[in-house]
Protein backbone atom coordinates (compact mmCIF):
# COMPACT_ATOMS: atom_id res chain seq x y z
CA UNK A 1 0.00 0.00 0.00
CA UNK A 2 1.56 3.45 -1.27
CA UNK A 3 0.79 6.22 1.27
CA UNK A 4 1.15 9.65 1.92
CA UNK A 5 1.62 11.00 5.19
CA UNK A 6 0.60 14.68 6.77
CA UNK A 7 1.40 15.83 10.19
CA UNK A 8 3.17 19.03 11.73
CA UNK A 9 3.99 18.41 15.47
CA UNK A 10 5.25 16.05 18.34
CA UNK A 11 2.55 14.46 18.92
CA UNK A 12 2.11 13.21 15.52
CA UNK A 13 5.62 11.63 15.27
CA UNK A 14 3.98 8.18 16.92
CA UNK A 15 1.34 8.13 14.19
CA UNK A 16 3.69 8.19 11.66
CA UNK A 17 6.38 5.26 13.28
CA UNK A 18 3.33 2.98 13.52
CA UNK A 19 2.90 3.38 9.60
CA UNK A 20 6.32 2.69 8.89
CA UNK A 21 6.52 0.04 10.77
CA UNK A 22 3.38 -1.45 9.13
CA UNK A 23 4.61 -4.55 6.51
CA UNK A 24 2.25 -3.51 3.92
CA UNK A 25 2.53 0.23 4.23
CA UNK A 26 5.51 2.06 2.03
CA UNK A 27 5.83 5.89 2.46
CA UNK A 28 6.43 7.47 -0.51
CA UNK A 29 5.89 11.23 0.84
CA UNK A 30 5.74 12.77 4.03
CA UNK A 31 4.24 16.17 3.95
CA UNK A 32 4.84 19.22 7.01
CA UNK A 33 4.79 22.80 6.52
CA UNK A 34 7.89 25.29 5.69
CA UNK A 35 11.38 25.50 7.91
CA UNK A 36 10.21 28.25 10.40
CA UNK A 37 12.77 30.13 12.89
CA UNK A 38 12.12 28.97 16.64
CA UNK A 39 13.91 29.74 19.97
CA UNK A 40 16.13 32.69 21.14
CA UNK A 41 18.68 32.58 18.40
CA UNK A 42 15.68 32.32 15.71
CA UNK A 43 17.52 29.87 14.12
CA UNK A 44 15.54 27.92 11.13
CA UNK A 45 13.98 24.62 12.35
CA UNK A 46 11.91 21.96 10.27
CA UNK A 47 8.91 20.52 12.38
CA UNK A 48 9.23 17.24 14.28
CA UNK A 49 7.14 15.12 11.92
CA UNK A 50 9.60 16.26 9.21
CA UNK A 51 12.80 15.92 11.04
CA UNK A 52 11.64 12.03 11.85
CA UNK A 53 10.94 11.80 8.17
CA UNK A 54 14.43 12.64 7.25
CA UNK A 55 16.16 10.64 9.57
CA UNK A 56 14.15 7.62 8.28
CA UNK A 57 14.79 8.82 4.88
CA UNK A 58 10.83 9.49 3.64
CA UNK A 59 10.92 12.08 0.94
CA UNK A 60 9.56 15.11 2.89
CA UNK A 61 7.47 18.14 1.33
CA UNK A 62 7.64 21.49 2.60
CA UNK A 63 4.42 23.24 0.83
CA UNK A 64 3.26 26.88 2.30
CA UNK A 65 -0.07 25.63 0.72
CA UNK A 66 -1.28 22.55 -0.86
CA UNK A 67 -3.45 24.41 -3.95
CA UNK A 68 -0.57 25.50 -6.08
CA UNK A 69 -1.15 22.87 -9.48
CA UNK A 70 2.66 22.42 -9.36
CA UNK A 71 2.38 21.10 -5.45
CA UNK A 72 -0.85 18.59 -6.44
CA UNK A 73 1.26 17.22 -9.52
CA UNK A 74 4.28 16.56 -7.16
CA UNK A 75 1.89 14.50 -4.61
CA UNK A 76 0.12 12.76 -7.41
CA UNK A 77 3.76 11.56 -9.08
CA UNK A 78 3.86 9.94 -5.55
CA UNK A 79 0.98 7.44 -6.46
CA UNK A 80 -0.59 7.17 -3.33
CA UNK A 81 -3.04 4.70 -2.59
CA UNK A 82 -4.10 6.56 0.82
CA UNK A 83 -3.62 9.85 2.58
CA UNK A 84 -3.20 9.88 6.83
CA UNK A 85 -3.02 13.36 7.98
CA UNK A 86 -2.63 13.97 11.80
CA UNK A 87 -2.60 17.14 13.22
CA UNK A 88 -1.25 19.16 10.33
CA UNK A 89 -3.24 22.40 10.15
CA UNK A 90 -4.26 22.89 6.85
CA UNK A 91 -7.40 21.74 5.11
CA UNK A 92 -6.78 19.82 2.03
CA UNK A 93 -8.62 21.31 -1.73
CA UNK A 94 -10.53 19.02 -3.34
CA UNK A 95 -7.62 18.17 -6.37
CA UNK A 96 -5.92 16.22 -3.14
CA UNK A 97 -8.99 15.02 -1.34
CA UNK A 98 -9.54 13.23 -4.78
CA UNK A 99 -5.87 11.89 -5.27
CA UNK A 100 -5.90 8.54 -3.55
CA UNK A 101 -8.51 5.96 -4.63
CA UNK A 102 -8.86 5.19 -0.93
CA UNK A 103 -9.21 8.50 0.08
CA UNK A 104 -7.47 10.35 2.75
CA UNK A 105 -7.76 9.42 6.16
CA UNK A 106 -7.91 11.78 9.45
CA UNK A 107 -7.03 11.10 13.14
CA UNK A 108 -9.60 14.08 15.29
CA UNK A 109 -8.41 14.55 19.21
CA UNK A 110 -12.45 13.86 20.05
CA UNK A 111 -15.28 11.15 19.70
CA UNK A 112 -16.54 12.82 16.59
CA UNK A 113 -19.34 14.79 15.65
CA UNK A 114 -18.41 16.00 19.54
CA UNK A 115 -16.11 18.95 19.48
CA UNK A 116 -15.32 19.41 15.76
CA UNK A 117 -12.75 22.69 14.81
CA UNK A 118 -9.11 23.53 16.09
CA UNK A 119 -9.40 22.74 19.68
CA UNK A 120 -11.20 19.73 20.49
CA UNK A 121 -8.84 18.86 23.55
CA UNK A 122 -9.23 21.85 25.41
CA UNK A 123 -12.34 22.21 25.01
CA UNK A 124 -12.98 18.85 26.25
CA UNK A 125 -11.04 19.55 29.10
CA UNK A 126 -13.17 22.96 29.84
CA UNK A 127 -16.40 21.30 29.51
CA UNK A 128 -15.95 18.70 32.02
CA UNK A 129 -16.37 15.41 29.76
CA UNK A 130 -15.63 12.67 31.57
CA UNK A 131 -14.81 10.44 27.80
CA UNK A 132 -13.16 11.34 25.04
CA UNK A 133 -11.33 9.47 22.56
CA UNK A 134 -10.08 9.39 19.19
CA UNK A 135 -11.77 9.38 15.88
CA UNK A 136 -10.35 7.67 12.29
CA UNK A 137 -12.69 9.39 9.51
CA UNK A 138 -12.60 10.04 5.96
CA UNK A 139 -11.57 13.76 5.31
CA UNK A 140 -14.33 15.88 3.11
CA UNK A 141 -14.27 19.53 2.11
CA UNK A 142 -15.71 20.61 5.45
CA UNK A 143 -14.13 21.16 8.43
CA UNK A 144 -14.32 17.83 10.72
CA UNK A 145 -17.18 16.74 8.60
CA UNK A 146 -16.38 13.39 6.62
CA UNK A 147 -18.17 9.72 7.36
CA UNK A 148 -16.99 8.08 10.42
CA UNK A 149 -14.64 4.67 9.90
CA UNK A 150 -13.93 3.98 13.87
CA UNK A 151 -13.33 5.46 17.04
CA UNK A 152 -11.74 4.77 20.49
CA UNK A 153 -12.83 5.81 23.94
CA UNK A 154 -10.54 7.06 26.27
CA UNK A 155 -11.95 7.46 30.18
CA UNK A 156 -10.58 10.36 31.98
CA UNK A 157 -9.11 11.42 35.05
CA UNK A 158 -9.79 14.60 36.26
CA UNK A 159 -6.16 15.91 36.44
CA UNK A 160 -5.39 15.64 32.45
CA UNK A 161 -4.06 18.80 30.83
CA UNK A 162 -4.19 19.52 26.95
CA UNK A 163 -0.59 18.57 26.47
CA UNK A 164 -1.19 15.47 28.34
CA UNK A 165 -4.14 14.12 26.31
CA UNK A 166 -3.01 15.02 23.03
CA UNK A 167 -0.56 12.82 23.18
CA UNK A 168 -2.60 10.13 24.69
CA UNK A 169 -5.47 10.45 22.05
CA UNK A 170 -2.59 10.43 19.18
CA UNK A 171 -1.25 7.83 20.83
CA UNK A 172 -4.52 5.90 21.00
CA UNK A 173 -4.88 7.19 17.24
CA UNK A 174 -2.11 5.50 16.33
CA UNK A 175 -3.33 1.87 17.61
CA UNK A 176 -7.04 3.06 15.87
CA UNK A 177 -5.40 3.74 12.39
CA UNK A 178 -3.18 0.62 12.75
CA UNK A 179 -5.69 -1.58 13.14
CA UNK A 180 -8.38 -0.34 10.76
CA UNK A 181 -5.95 0.94 7.61
CA UNK A 182 -6.19 -2.56 5.63
CA UNK A 183 -9.16 -2.91 6.93
CA UNK A 184 -10.43 0.01 5.38
CA UNK A 185 -8.27 -0.57 2.25
CA UNK A 186 -9.85 -4.00 1.48
CA UNK A 187 -13.06 -2.76 1.75
CA UNK A 188 -14.49 -4.65 5.02
CA UNK A 189 -14.86 -1.30 6.80
CA UNK A 190 -17.95 1.31 6.12
CA UNK A 191 -17.96 4.88 6.76
CA UNK A 192 -21.05 6.42 8.43
CA UNK A 193 -22.49 9.65 7.84
CA UNK A 194 -22.23 11.85 11.20
CA UNK A 195 -25.05 12.85 12.63
CA UNK A 196 -25.26 16.95 11.85
CA UNK A 197 -27.67 17.13 15.17
CA UNK A 198 -25.24 15.91 17.45
CA UNK A 199 -22.49 18.22 16.27
CA UNK A 200 -20.81 20.34 18.62
CA UNK A 201 -17.98 23.29 17.38
CA UNK A 202 -14.59 24.22 19.12
CA UNK A 203 -12.78 27.87 18.26
CA UNK A 204 -9.53 28.61 18.34
CA UNK A 205 -8.18 29.66 21.53
CA UNK A 206 -6.85 33.19 22.27
CA UNK A 207 -4.27 34.26 24.66
CA UNK A 208 -6.91 35.97 26.66
CA UNK A 209 -8.53 32.98 27.30
CA UNK A 210 -6.01 32.42 29.57
CA UNK A 211 -6.82 35.37 32.00
CA UNK A 212 -8.20 34.54 35.00
CA UNK A 213 -11.58 35.34 35.96
CA UNK A 214 -11.96 35.13 40.09
CA UNK A 215 -15.33 35.67 40.20
CA UNK A 216 -15.72 31.83 38.77
CA UNK A 217 -15.54 28.95 40.98
CA UNK A 218 -12.47 27.45 42.18
CA UNK A 219 -13.46 24.24 40.04
CA UNK A 220 -13.29 25.93 36.78
CA UNK A 221 -10.51 28.08 37.14
CA UNK A 222 -8.56 24.51 37.66
CA UNK A 223 -10.01 23.41 34.61
CA UNK A 224 -9.24 26.06 32.77
CA UNK A 225 -5.55 25.87 33.86
CA UNK A 226 -5.33 21.94 32.50
CA UNK A 227 -7.08 23.37 29.53
CA UNK A 228 -4.94 26.00 28.72
CA UNK A 229 -1.50 24.31 28.79
CA UNK A 230 0.53 24.58 27.23
CA UNK A 231 -0.74 27.64 25.66
CA UNK A 232 -1.71 30.72 26.85
CA UNK A 233 -1.61 28.86 30.29
CA UNK A 234 -3.89 30.15 33.44
CA UNK A 235 -2.30 33.71 34.39
CA UNK A 236 -3.25 36.86 36.21
CA UNK A 237 -1.41 39.85 37.20
CA UNK A 238 0.43 40.98 40.68
CA UNK A 239 2.27 43.86 41.48
CA UNK A 240 2.22 44.86 37.77
CA UNK A 241 3.69 42.05 36.23
CA UNK A 242 2.11 38.86 34.77
CA UNK A 243 1.82 35.89 37.10
CA UNK A 244 1.09 31.86 35.46
CA UNK A 245 -0.61 29.98 37.66
CA UNK A 246 0.95 26.69 36.45
CA UNK A 247 -0.18 24.01 38.90
CA UNK A 248 -3.39 24.54 40.85
CA UNK A 249 -6.03 22.72 42.95
CA UNK A 250 -9.25 23.82 43.90
CA UNK A 251 -10.12 23.45 47.82
CA UNK A 252 -13.03 24.33 49.82
CA UNK A 253 -13.11 27.86 51.84
CA UNK A 254 -14.46 31.25 51.70
CA UNK A 255 -12.72 34.54 50.80
CA UNK A 256 -10.43 36.47 53.65
CA UNK A 257 -12.77 39.26 53.34
CA UNK A 258 -16.54 39.19 52.51
CA UNK A 259 -16.71 39.25 48.15
CA UNK A 260 -13.02 40.15 48.00
CA UNK A 261 -12.12 37.80 45.03
CA UNK A 262 -8.72 37.13 43.75
CA UNK A 263 -7.56 37.73 47.37
CA UNK A 264 -4.60 35.96 48.14
CA UNK A 265 -5.27 34.05 51.17
CA UNK A 266 -2.59 31.83 53.69
CA UNK A 267 -3.81 28.31 53.90
CA UNK A 268 -1.68 26.84 56.81
CA UNK A 269 -0.84 23.70 54.20
CA UNK A 270 2.74 22.54 52.95
CA UNK A 271 1.78 21.39 49.76
CA UNK A 272 -0.20 24.21 49.37
CA UNK A 273 0.09 27.05 51.39
CA UNK A 274 -1.77 29.76 49.69
CA UNK A 275 -4.44 30.06 48.07
CA UNK A 276 -6.52 32.55 45.95
CA UNK A 277 -10.49 33.53 46.58
CA UNK A 278 -13.03 32.90 44.33
CA UNK A 279 -16.79 32.90 43.98
CA UNK A 280 -16.91 29.21 44.97
CA UNK A 281 -13.96 27.45 46.95
CA UNK A 282 -10.34 28.32 46.86
CA UNK A 283 -7.98 28.10 44.31
CA UNK A 284 -4.86 26.54 45.93
CA UNK A 285 -1.27 27.51 44.26
CA UNK A 286 1.23 25.46 43.95
CA UNK A 287 3.65 26.38 41.14
CA UNK A 288 4.21 29.81 40.15
CA UNK A 289 6.04 31.75 37.95
CA UNK A 290 6.81 36.21 38.02
CA UNK A 291 7.06 37.46 34.64
CA UNK A 292 10.94 37.94 33.94
CA UNK A 293 11.61 35.06 36.82
CA UNK A 294 11.90 31.23 36.53
CA UNK A 295 8.78 29.01 38.11
CA UNK A 296 8.98 28.08 41.73
CA UNK A 297 6.97 26.46 44.10
CA UNK A 298 4.22 28.32 46.14
CA UNK A 299 5.99 28.22 49.41
CA UNK A 300 9.42 29.51 47.57
CA UNK A 301 7.65 32.56 46.07
CA UNK A 302 5.76 33.57 49.14
CA UNK A 303 9.17 33.25 51.17
CA UNK A 304 10.70 35.58 48.73
CA UNK A 305 7.75 38.02 48.55
CA UNK A 306 6.23 38.08 51.67
CA UNK A 307 3.59 41.18 50.68
CA UNK A 308 1.79 39.07 48.37
CA UNK A 309 -0.10 37.51 51.08
CA UNK A 310 -3.60 39.41 51.14
CA UNK A 311 -3.18 41.16 48.27
CA UNK A 312 -5.62 41.20 45.27
CA UNK A 313 -4.96 39.76 42.11
CA UNK A 314 -5.53 41.08 38.47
Amino acid sequence: MRLIFMGTPQFAVPVLQVLADLPDVTITGVVSPPDRPAGRGRQTVSSPVAQYALEQGFPVLQPRSLRPPEIQDELRALEPEVIVVAAYGLLLPPAVLGLPPYGCLNLHPSLLPRHRGPSPVATCILDGDKVTGTTLMLLDEGLDTGPLIAKAERTLTGSETTAELTETLFSLGAVLLAENLKPWVEGRLTATSQDGAQATATRKLERDDGLADWAQPAETLDRRRRAFTPWPGLFTYWDGKGLKLLETEPMAGQPADDNIFGQVVITGLTDVPVAVATSNGLLGLKRLQLEGRRAVSAKEFITGFPAFAGSVLG
